[in-house]
């Protein structure tokens, strides 16, 4: 049995985004294809994208701590390796994934879509993966880490960035407790863009006096968001003293 001339469509499409000219195309189609597809037609004779995510989770891991280990020369083992499960954790993969459409890419059975399997992290990280070993089988290291190497740049920057606005967090918190007495709050005033990739606007309250808003790709981050904005409107901003109650 062949695959879906919708599914081919689908995969040469996302050859074409990715800048990818597979030598050998079976092994993409592979990647793409979700288990649940074999069991609602299992008079197909063809591989799920299991095997090739195994590979592909050992050579992101490879390529992850490579690329640390020369982006970051100053860095200990133990940062390096908590950077290196941040890149290539299945939540972030899942993302990065999303934002490439691979989900829209995925052969699955028609319950498996119906029930969001498109969308689902699971299945988006492990069909990443799947890709990624795919690549190194089809043209090697050099181009599973040319392909990854933006998405490593962007990443960290994001880890980074999440770490500095954990801290705004915990600074605003310090100053509104000390200042008055009080926790910050932060409501989401909207939500925008599309479902798999959503961005979230979120505001800051010290009791109900209004101090930032901030936006994210989750929750989390736009809050985070929100408490920079608060710091910098209140000249505590990274590297500047704590104003005096």
């Amino acid at each position: 049995m062949s695959y879906p001339p919708a599914f081919l469509d689908a995969v040469a499409r996302l050859m074409a985004r990715l800048n990818i000219q597979p030598r050998t195309l079976a092994l993409f189609q592979q990647a793409l294809t979700h288990r649940s597809y074999l069991n609602e037609q299992p008079e197909a004779d063809l591989p799920d994208n299991e095997r090739l995510e195994f590979l592909g989770d050992a050579v992101l891991a490879f390529l992850a701590a490579r690329w640390l280990y020369e982006r970051l020369p100053d860095e200990r083992e133990g940062t390096l390796t908590r950077l290196r499960a941040a890149l290539v954790g299945n939540e972030r993969l899942a993302q990065h994934a999303a934002a490439l459409g691979i989900g829209e890419a995925l052969l699955m059975s028609k319950g498996e879509a119906e029930n969001g399997g498109r969308a689902r992290k699971r299945n988006l990280s492990g069909a990443f993966e799947a890709l990624i070993g795919a690549l190194y089988l089809d043209q090697g290291l050099p181009a599973a880490q040319s392909l990854l190497e933006g998405y490593f740049e962007a990443a960290l920057a994001e880890i980074q960035r999440a770490q500095s606005d954990k801290d705004a967090r915990s600074r605003l918190q310090e100053w509104a407790q000390l200042t008055h007495n009080q926790t910050p709050t932060y409501q989401v005033l909207s939500v925008s863009g599309a479902e798999h990739a959503p961005t979230f606007t979120v505001a800051v309250f010290v009791g109900e006096q209004h101090y930032g808003t901030g936006s994210g790709n989750s929750k989390r981050s736009a809050a985070q968001a929100a408490a920079r904005a608060a710091l910098e409107g209140l000249g505590l901003s990274e590297g500047e003293d704590d104003a005096s109650p």
